[in-house]
């Protein structure tokens, strides 16, 4: 039973289970009166058959109301969803609802910081990519050019989802993540051909002319066995694989998308490089 007074505030009274088996029980329910007789309810209230919530939720002495819905990825982003509501309609409800706040919770407070996370770990793993190709080249500047294939890859990711018609969510987010260790591979094969045929006296512009056509069938038959491998996935079309399909999309459009611009723009990066460093005076010639 609930009660509303003219204060506006709600008393919920729950009888025993033996007790509320019937409507007719409420009908013969009997209120102690404070002189320590009893009278029938209906005597001291008005009965009232109305539709109401089964329980109230309060936190922190404030009633609450949990909304919930479960998003088709196929047809809608459910972070897309959820931003523009907090961005829109929420904020215009509470102002005209005094009294009234809201709260994002659930999968849209989790895939914040399961971002938050994916971000923090992603460039913890840059550090360590940039660490390790420092070691290996012996400069602080090709590490960079190097790394430069990273947002090459991220184009592909973007393109990739356009043309089959997905929108970018956390398993897309986790693929184009684990991008950063694998579009660099191609661009170490090919600073390693150049240097080696600076080593032999070529200019950088040879140097980098042969590098992309000696390591091109490997790059290329490396490149395709991944896409080959992952195709019946990227294909798929039935529930179970939807959820893993994004992910699928930026590794395979990624991984296709910069070893394309990696074989054009690296040995232009590369050779723009050495450009400015012949052009760039040399500390000993001038006079102390």
């Amino acid at each position: 039973m609930l009660f509303r007074s003219d204060a506006a505030w709600d008393v919920e009274v729950l009888l025993t289970e033996s007790d509320r088996e019937t409507r007719s029980d409420l009908t013969a329910f009997e209120v102690t009166l404070p002189g320590g007789g009893t009278a029938p309810l209906s005597t001291v209230a008005s009965i009232e058959e109305a539709r109401g919530w089964g329980s109230l939720t309060r936190r922190n002495g404030l009633r609450t109301l949990t909304v919930s819905a479960d998003v088709d990825g196929r047809v809608g982003n459910a972070d897309a969803i959820t931003a523009l509501l907090a961005a829109e309609f929420l904020p215009n409800l509470a102002a005209e609802t005094p009294g009234l706040g809201f709260e994002i919770g659930g999968q849209a407070a989790n895939s914040a910081e399961t971002v938050a996370s994916i971000l923090r770990g992603f460039l913890i793993g840059l550090v360590g990519v940039y660490l390790v190709l420092s070691f290996q080249f012996r400069s602080y500047v090709e590490p960079i050019i190097v790394m430069l294939t990273i947002p090459l890859a991220f184009l592909g990711v973007i393109w990739g989802h356009v043309l089959m018609g997905y929108n970018i969510s956390m398993p897309s987010l986790v693929g184009a993540a684990s991008l950063a260790g694998i579009v660099v591979n191609n661009a170490i094969l090919l600073v390693g051909v150049i240097k080696s045929r600076q080593a032999e006296g070529k200019s950088t512009t040879i140097a980098a002319g042969e590098a992309v056509r000696s390591r091109f069938r490997p790059i290329f038959v490396s490149v395709s066995t991944t896409i080959i491998g992952m195709a019946p996935l990227l294909f798929e079309a039935s529930t179970q694989a939807q959820t893993l399909k994004p992910l699928v999309i930026a590794v395979v459009f990624g991984l296709l998308a910069s070893t394309v611009l990696v074989i054009v723009v690296l040995p232009a990066f590369y050779a723009v490089l050495e450009d400015l460093r012949r052009k760039a005076p040399d500390p000993r010639s001038f006079p102390n």
